[in-house]
This record gives C-alpha cells, structure tokens and sequence, in this order.
C-alpha cells in the first residue's frame, strides 16, 4: 500500500512537471505561468501572515515582508513621486502605494477570484452534468434560467444584486457567484452531452453503477478538462470585475486597502498632477489579469490539441 501511495504521489509530480514544460515552450505562456506562480504564492504568503496577524492580535505581523507600514500616516511625506525610497510613490496621507498594493493583493483579488470561480465551477457541475445526462424536463427548464442570467451583461447584473444585498464585500461575491454558475452550467452540459455518447459511459449504466459514482467517477472526471481552460481565463475575468465594483465604490472593506477602490480615489485626487496614486494600482490589476489569460489560452491549445509540444 506504501510502495503505492508513493508511486501515485510521483506520478502526479511527473505530470504536473510535464504540463510546466508543454506551458513554458510558449514564451507567453511562460510569461503567465511566472505571473500567476508569484500571484498565487504571494497570496498565500500574506494571506497567512494577514490572518497570523488577525489571530494573534500582532498587526506588525501582517506588514512583516512589506516595505513600510500599509497603514501608517506621514503627511509631511504626502505625495511623493515615485524613487527609491518609495518606488511606487505616496499617496496623500503620505502611504507607500506600493505596501499597499502588495497588502490588498490576497482579499481583493485571489479571495474573491478562487472564491467566485470554484463556486460557480461546482453549481455549474451540479447543474450542467445532470442536465445533460438526465435531459427531458430537467434539462429545459436550466436551459432557460440560464439564457434568462445569460441575456444580461454579468457586470451590469452583478451590480443590482451586490446593491440588493447592501453592496457590502460578502454581498459583492454573492452576487458574483449568482451571475458566475450559468456558464460553467452550459460547458457542462455541453461536455455532459459529449461524453453520454462514449461507450465506457453506455458500459457502465449496464453494469448498474451507483449515480454517485456515475457522475464523479464517469461524467465529471472527464468533462472537467475543458472546463479548466476556461476557469484559467476566468480568474482574470473575476478580478477585472471586481475591481470595477470596487473603483465604483461597491464591495468595499472600510479600512483596508483595495486595489480598484485606490485606483479610483488616485484618479478622483490625483490625476493627473499625482498619476502615480492611479497608475500603479491599474497596472497590478491588469498584470493580474493579464497573467491568467495568458496562461489559460496556453491551457487551452494544449487540451485542444493546438500547441507545439
């Protein structure tokens, strides 16, 4: 059973590394990948230390690899442009923007992202897998929830609800989550309807297994490729939406910083004369996201047999 447990472990390092190689042979791809590593290890990082900081009601905790004091007020230091001493320069409260940034990364956009993507992944599952496979009634009457959510732009929808639900940052991934799930739910019908064709599928409905079985071990397994691919490109989605409801002041967390709310105070403030308290926020975004989309277009020429190997 040991002997086992290893190989499997050593089969998953010699498949994930050979996926690092397929991705990295595109130099964009590459570029992505180097992207979102550093966004997703820089979020784990300071996530921990920010909630070390929370349990341990040390805050020095959650600024301990930061270069300054996210939250510390220097006035004579207001507005200094970018240099050494500040490389992404103060804001008018004289803050280190780029502390600031590096400090939101983790709550206001890796949490919202992971959190809006994988719920609307497992709704979507749910909903498409057994539409597709169980079809007749079932599978109408999601078609049309879906194309009622889909006939709205999800921006514009998320917005109403976030508003309903007080505009508060638990009702901001609410409403994402609520406006998120119909896609994944149409790819996975659509997938569902594919594999039902299969004859492992037909085999196995012969064979009697259970419906558990059947939709984790037989429909869900081999539908959630595709799917990957295209969660990759929505993270950056998540995030630039995200950022719009937060530059347009819904979502917000008082107190902490937040990468589309500091965008749009440096262009309410700022801009032009203080560019840099918009800029730099703007950018982080866009790298971000740019980051993901990059990576999950490489993903998906390789699960669709389009990329040089």
């Amino acid at each position: 059973m040991t002997q086992q447990i290893v190989e499997k472990r050593a089969g998953l390092l010699v498949s994930f590394w050979n996926w690092v190689k397929l991705i990295s042979k595109d130099p964009a791809g590459l570029l992505g990948l180097v992207i979102v590593a550093a966004f997703v290890i820089w979020s784990l990082v300071q996530g921990i230390l920010e909630i070390l900081a929370s349990v341990l009601k040390d805050p020095r905790l959650g600024w301990l690899l930061l270069p300054y004091n996210p939250f510390a007020q220097n006035l004579a230091g207001a507005f200094q442009p970018p240099s050494w001493a500040h490389l992404m320069g103060t804001n008018y409260m004289g803050q280190d923007i780029l502390a600031r940034i590096l400090y939101s990364i983790p709550y206001s956009a890796a949490y919202p992202a992971f959190l809006v993507v994988l719920s609307a992944i497992l709704i979507g599952a749910a909903l498409g897998i057994s539409a597709g496979y169980l079809g007749g009634w079932w599978d109408e009457i999601l078609m049309r929830v879906t194309d009622a959510f889909l006939a709205v732009p999800a921006i514009i929808l998320a917005i109403v609800v976030s508003v309903l639900l007080k505009a508060s940052f638990t009702g901001m991934i609410y409403s994402f989550i609520i406006v998120w799930w119909p896609i994944y739910a149409r790819l996975f019908r659509a997938e569902t309807l594919r594999v039902k064709a299969m004859d492992y599928v037909a085999a196995a409905q012969l064979y009697g297994v259970s419906p558990i079985r059947m939709f984790f071990r037989y429909l869900f397994i081999n539908t959630i490729d595709p799917i990957i691919a295209y969660a990759m490109l929505d993270f950056g989605n998540v995030i630039l939406a995200t950022s719009i409801l937060n530059f347009i002041g819904i979502g917000l967390q008082p107190g902490l910083p937040i990468l589309g709310e500091m965008a749009s105070d440096g262009v309410s403030w700022g801009f032009p004369k203080y560019w840099w308290w918009a800029v730099f926020p703007s950018i982080s975004i866009l790298i971000i996201a740019l980051g993901f989309v990059l990576l999950g277009d490489r993903i998906q020429d390789i699960i669709g047999g389009r990329a040089a190997y």
